[in-house]
């Protein structure tokens, strides 16, 4: 990959309203919606919202240098609420629990560097960080699903924290 492209993986409740939220940002090159930290090689959506396999829904952003990681983080925690527990909205489960999946330690600081400056502003913040393993792309129907279905993210409201 070019070293002027990253990759990041956010999980912040259904990766329909994440990867809108996202894939509209100066610097994002694409986005792609999957399932991380479970243990299911190749789950499907069914597997993933029967909660046995311990994914998240996640979004993978691949961008360049006119954005940043710390930039796309903090966009992250405006875009949904990160003191909700395994929910966003009207959407309950496992699935929907809040995760940065970092690919490197500076990402992994930048991240705790949010969370902690978020906290010390009288936040609960839930969401954790883990170290991205395999990406698993969702089906085909999932990708940009707003964007093919013409309507709004119901669950995803953009919140000023920074």
């Amino acid at each position: 990959m070019n070293k002027n492209i990253q990759k990041a993986y956010f999980a912040g409740g259904c990766f329909w309203g994440v990867e809108y939220h996202f894939q509209k940002l100066t610097g994002v090159v694409s986005t792609k919606v999957g399932y991380m930290g479970g243990s299911v090689d190749k789950p499907t959506y069914e597997q993933v919202s029967a909660h046995g396999t311990g994914h998240a829904e996640v979004l993978e952003v691949v961008f360049d240098k006119k954005t940043s990681f710390e930039e796309l983080a903090k966009h992250f925690f405006e875009i949904h609420d990160p003191t909700q527990i395994n929910r966003q909205g009207p959407d309950i489960g496992d699935q929907y629990h809040s995760v940065i999946f970092y690919t490197n330690q500076k990402q992994k600081g930048t991240a705790q560097k949010l969370i902690d400056i978020l906290k010390e502003n009288g936040y609960k913040i839930v969401t954790e960080l883990k170290e991205a393993d395999t990406f698993w792309e969702a089906e085909e129907y999932h990708q940009k699903y707003y964007s093919k279905k013409n309507v709004l993210p119901y669950c995803h409201v953009y919140t000023k924290r920074f």
